[in-house]
């Protein structure tokens, strides 16, 4: 497609015309400056960014509030919910509400998910088969990754059936490699092997890191040693990092310097983090959300997602990057300029292993969204968003896949 978003708001830069060509950003110029022949859609000052991306959602668990109860409100207990109605969850019933979700966030603005897939012993690999479904299905307006959530124990004799149903995961075709080291009986066993076996597939890695508010939990420094000590350099991405949170200021500046100099990506996750962590707690409670400043002061690429929605570990959520950002605002402590890089530039480079922009010469995924400012664009999160993936304008008839 050919054609100009005239008269948009480029945050640093005023109202501009963006021209593309193909997939490409041809040209951005000062609105008004520059005829144009074509197909031209004047957006009237609305704010446009880079599309956003969800580094890190469980589009197998998406819709599931009212069909699970959570009997402790915490992360064990949503699990524990879970795995007592698994049965119900069918291969049909996953790739449905997984389109849905896909649809939903399309229409507010993503165009990439990292979508993790439950691949355990009672559940097998039906939630990757249907996640890979589903990605097929919504090819032509969103892009999903497939990372497995490989269950535990990995380790020791008891974690040989799960490693086995990790290759099978592989051979399936998971995009990324991923579990819950924290969870494991041996934890930093578990961190070596996840990240030999993406290193053994040259696949990505993403970790369920630290899901806790123990001093003791470590995951993210250890994948840090591990990185460092054998000078690996491979796309690696640690997610939650609760723990890093109730730390000791020298534990994370220590940790942070590793973390940046090893290059990992961390993906801070506020719904669900906020609404399972610091249960039973009546004096202090922990926001439980990771030292997100201290991170990129020490220039580690910190984004932000929405992890669940509406499901046993997070009652709400609208599968929107702007709710994302308006609590990692509120609190993490951070503009809303950094809280929209985190859900569109950052949340990319964890996805891609490279940032996005909005640049001549950059593929056309682009957001632009009906406000006059970010802060306003991220406090109303008004609907009606132009989405362009690809250099094609994305409308609900390209998302209807039936």
């Amino acid at each position: 497609m050919t054609f100009r978003l005239a008269s948009v708001t480029l945050p640093e830069q005023g109202q501009v015309d963006i021209d593309v060509d193909g997939r490409l950003v041809a040209a951005i110029t000062p609105a008004g400056t520059t005829p144009y022949i074509g197909d031209s859609f004047n957006l009237h000052g609305h704010v446009v960014s880079s599309s956003f991306a969800e580094p890190h959602a469980h589009l197998d668990k998406a819709f599931l509030a009212d069909r699970i109860q959570n009997p402790t409100g915490d992360l064990l207990g949503a699990i524990q919910g879970l795995e007592a109605v698994r049965d119900t969850i069918t291969f049909d019933d996953i790739v449905n509400r997984a389109v849905t979700a896909a649809q939903l966030m399309s229409r507010n603005g993503v165009t990439s998910i990292r979508t993790h897939a439950d691949t355990t012993i009672d559940a097998g690999l039906t939630s990757v088969l249907a996640l890979l479904e589903a990605k097929r299905l919504c090819s032509s307006f969103i892009e999903i990754q497939v990372a497995m959530l490989l269950g535990w124990p990995v380790t020791g004799i008891q974690g040989a059936e799960s490693r086995a149903l990790a290759r099978d995961a592989i051979d399936a075709g998971v995009d990324v490699v991923g579990g819950c080291p924290h969870l494991d009986p041996n934890p930093h066993e578990a961190v070596e092997y996840f990240l030999q076996l993406a290193l053994d597939n040259t696949l990505p890695l993403d970790l369920h890191a630290d899901e806790n508010l123990r001093e003791t939990s470590d995951d993210l420094e250890y994948l840090a040693d591990l990185m460092l000590a054998g000078s690996i350099r491979h796309q690696a991405s640690a997610s939650h990092c609760v723990s890093l949170s109730v730390q000791g200021e020298s534990v994370i500046q220590r940790t942070a310097e590793k973390v940046a100099q090893a290059g990992i990506t961390v993906t801070a996750l506020p719904h669900t983090n906020l609404y399972l962590q610091g249960r039973g707690i009546t004096s202090s409670v922990p926001r439980a959300i990771t030292p997100v400043n201290a991170l990129r002061r020490a220039g580690v690429v910190v984004a932000a997602g929405a992890d669940n929605v509406q499901d046993p570990f997070n009652l709400m959520g609208r599968a929107d990057p702007l709710e994302t950002a308006s609590l990692m605002v509120m609190a993490a402590h951070q503009s809303p300029q950094d809280a929209l890089n985190m859900v569109t530039s950052a949340a990319t480079q964890v996805v891609h292993g490279r940032a996005s922009h909005v640049r001549v010469g950059d593929v056309a995924n682009l957001v632009a969204i009906p406000a006059s400012n970010v802060r306003e664009a991220i406090a109303m999160g008004p609907p009606d968003r132009f989405v362009v993936y690809g250099g094609v304008v994305i409308s609900d008839q390209k998302r209807n896949i039936k």
